[in-house]
């Protein structure tokens, strides 16, 4: 009978076990764990996403691996999980972000807009007939000049960051952002950090298999080319740098 009752909390989102946990969120937040972990960085200038965007299989174009996204002028996005699910919740983040134009003619802060996502995040964790979402966010942008980070899990929690990682190999890319992290970080070193810490968790990873983005006040939401990752990967040792941590 115990084991029966055990499947009975394990199937509902919409059911409390009595030690107060939803399975179902926990088992989404698994999913984010296996996905290819994504990186958020904020500096003094703006906000760096970075993420591995590996392909699966050498017939597979590359570019069709999305981790990065724009949101708005001001503001971008990066995913872990499954894709799908991340798609959806990009694609609500997008809807959110335009109807604030139109509706008040100007853009939307990024603290509303991460609201907006995690309360849409939140209502599949207690709606039936629904399953929570498997995808994490972390969303970065400018907000009144100020540069702001923040993650959105499966239970629609938002917090925010000063770096961070969402996806496979957390522990790993989370310790190196904690010792690397300063309030005078620039927007390069910023860069190189989170290439940093992506690189420790995997040193195979090359230009190809990553994605960078950056947010600032000057230059809005802008992606890094293949050739310009390729040279700051190029300028990164992170053998040298696991000695000095040593």
């Amino acid at each position: 009978m115990k084991g029966n009752d055990q499947q009975a909390y394990d199937r509902g989102t919409s059911l409390f076990s009595p030690d107060g946990r939803i399975y179902q969120v926990e088992y989404a937040r698994e999913a984010v764990s296996r996905g290819a972990p994504s990186v958020g960085v904020r500096t003094a200038d703006g906000v760096v996403l970075a993420a591995q965007a590996r392909a699966s299989s050498t017939l597979m174009e590359s570019e069709s691996i999305e981790k990065l996204h724009k949101l708005d002028d001001h503001v971008g996005t990066a995913s872990a999980g499954h894709v799908a699910d991340a798609r959806q919740l990009i694609d609500y983040a997008r809807r959110m972000a335009q109807g604030n134009r139109l509706r008040y003619g100007e853009s939307v802060g990024v603290e509303t807009l991460t609201k907006h996502v995690t309360d849409h995040i939140q209502e599949n964790t207690q709606r039936g007939g629904t399953r929570p979402y498997g995808a994490a966010l972390l969303v970065g942008g400018v907000e009144n000049g100020r540069a702001r980070l923040f993650g959105a899990d499966p239970s629609g929690t938002p917090h925010e960051w000063k770096a961070t990682a969402i996806g496979g190999s957390r522990s790993e890319i989370q310790e190196v952002l904690e010792e690397g992290w300063t309030d005078q970080l620039s927007l390069d070193g910023g860069i190189d950090l989170a290439l940093r810490a992506l690189l420790t968790a995997d040193d195979e990873l090359e230009a190809g298999d990553l994605s960078i983005a950056t947010i600032t006040a000057a230059d809005g939401y802008r992606a890094l080319s293949t050739d310009d990752i390729e040279d700051l990967v190029g300028g990164i040792d992170v053998e040298s740098a696991d000695d000095e941590e040593e």
